[in-house]
């Protein structure tokens, strides 16, 4: 049951992953980019579009997350402490912080993005978008790299 919850993480996160990532660009490009441009295409879609799905998608893999704590804490955490891999389960530890913080500050991106008017510049919008990419991403590098260290269920 633990390795069919750990692919389905893995599909929210990336779904996620793609989500948060073009967001971000769309957010960050220039707004009078030349339609040719590679930043210029991010913007044909709507970044506001994104937020319900994002902040659904956050919920649903930190939840994921939290019910494969217990298997990571108990079957994995033990192996990777005998082995000596303190980097990696500070890593991971950092991991648990920083999506506590995302998960602090979904509501008031969810509340920036849903009160978005088009063409109005918002730094804060930006800003949240940005720390909850960087969130999304350390969290999806971190997660991937220990399961690449110990293999799942191991």
């Amino acid at each position: 049951m633990a390795t069919v919850l750990v692919i389905i993480h893995g599909l929210v996160a990336v779904a996620m992953l793609g989500a948060i990532t073009h967001q971000t660009l769309a957010t960050w490009a220039p707004v009078g980019d030349k339609p040719a441009t590679f930043f210029a295409r991010f913007r044909a879609a709507r970044p506001a579009a994104f937020a319900n799905a994002i902040v659904v998608l956050y919920a649903v893999s930190a939840l994921l997350g939290a019910v494969l704590y217990l298997y990571f804490k108990i079957d994995i955490e033990p192996g990777l402490e005998r082995d000596h891999h303190w980097q990696a389960i500070g890593f991971f530890d950092l991991k648990e912080d920083f999506v506590a913080i995302g998960a602090g500050m979904l509501p008031a991106y969810w509340v920036c993005w849903r009160r978005a008017l088009v063409g109005e510049p918002s730094r804060t919008r930006a800003a949240l978008t940005a720390v909850l990419a960087f969130i999304v991403w350390w969290s999806f590098l971190v997660g991937h790299v220990m399961n690449n260290i110990m293999g799942f269920g191991s």
